[in-house]
């Protein structure tokens, strides 16, 4: 079978398509016939050994996977071969077919294509975690969103609204705003790229509460860091919540004294870890997200899709920021 393979530490131009052997089920295995591979920031890390797993080489990037079951491993009950599904494996992705553990595999709706299977889990899995376990957040409450347009604040958008939350949405660009107000946003503006001082940090602080309202934000979800992160939490309220998600504007160094002057908690959002450590808790986020899309109230925006060999592209878009919602590689048998 084809594999889109990480042989030595490097930007997506390394990565190289390669013919490798087909994998077979383990016991508890299913393997999965991959139709569609969602695209992620962690893909762009774990191939630069960025990332907090670091695989065995040579590995596939590519962390979640929807697509038929092509075969059943000994003791896996409630999976047949032909079920279409989808599965986290966290990389290994980028091929044609994987083997992963049957407990994993999560069912897809019919209506469900394999595109958005493939958009669905990691994304509006890690928000609604955030939203939900780590924040807590409650209908009428106010949500700033950094980075809504990408597909971890896309999501957010998606499912703050879904919560009952007023959400207002902040991207770098005007095209990146008008996607979060389609996905439902109440309100957005659109910041400064790149770095920042004192004073452009300031500026938009206040453009932050000029847009969150005279309280300022209830929960803040900063999937961008960097710079951002000081004026966003100048602009909460009282006894906010603070969500971490990531930095691809880096690690910002956070004025503690701010959060005890507005009683501010700021909240880590380690998804996986926390689905690895409290399955039956991960269980139910997921069944409820699957009643959410039954319900239509949220939807994977999928912007673009790759084939697999194009595959380095789809990651260099993501890490160039140039998404909005979702990157889809798309997995055909080759003529």
């Amino acid at each position: 079978m084809r594999a889109l393979l990480s042989k030595a530490p490097g930007g997506p131009e390394t990565l190289s398509l390669e013919e490798v052997l087909d994998p077979t089920p383990h016991p508890g295995q299913v393997v999965i016939e991959v139709k569609a591979v969602g695209i992620n920031f962690p893909d762009t890390l774990i191939i630069e050994d960025k990332y907090q797993f670091r695989p065995e080489r040579p590995f596939a990037p590519g962390a979640e996977v929807a697509g038929v079951i092509d075969a059943v491993g000994e003791g896996v009950k409630g999976l047949h071969k032909g079920d279409r599904v989808i599965a986290v494996p966290g990389w290994g992705g980028l091929v044609e077919r994987i083997a992963v553990p049957a407990q994993s595999v999560i069912k897809m709706p019919d209506a469900m294509s394999f595109e958005e299977g493939a958009a669905l889990i990691m994304t509006y899995g890690t928000s609604y975690y955030a939203l939900k376990d780590r924040a807590g957040l409650k209908p009428g409450e106010t949500l700033l969103v950094l980075g809504a347009a990408g597909g971890v604040g896309a999501a957010a958008v998606e499912l703050g609204k879904a919560m009952g939350a007023r959400v207002v949405a902040a991207a770098s660009t005007n095209d990146k705003v008008e996607f979060a107000l389609d996905l439902g946003a109440d309100n957005g503006l659109i910041y400064p790229s790149g770095p920042m001082d004192k004073t452009a940090q300031k500026q938009l602080s206040g453009e932050f509460k000029l847009a969150t309202g005279r309280d300022g934000a209830d929960v803040v979800y900063d999937a961008v860091g960097g710079d951002y992160c000081e004026p966003a939490l100048r602009a909460m309220d009282w006894n906010g919540r603070y969500l971490v998600v990531g930095f691809p504007a880096g690690i910002p160094s956070l004025p503690l004294n701010l959060t005890l002057l507005k009683s501010v908690s700021v909240v880590g959002v380690f998804w996986g870890a926390a689905a690895a450590r409290d399955p039956a808790a991960h269980a139910v986020n997921m069944a409820e997200l699957m009643g959410l899309y039954a319900e239509g109230k949220i939807r994977p925006r999928v912007s673009r899709t790759f084939p697999l060999e194009r595959a380095g592209e789809a990651i260099k878009a993501l890490g160039d920021r140039q998404a909005l919602g979702k990157i889809v590689v798309t997995i055909d048998d080759p003529a």
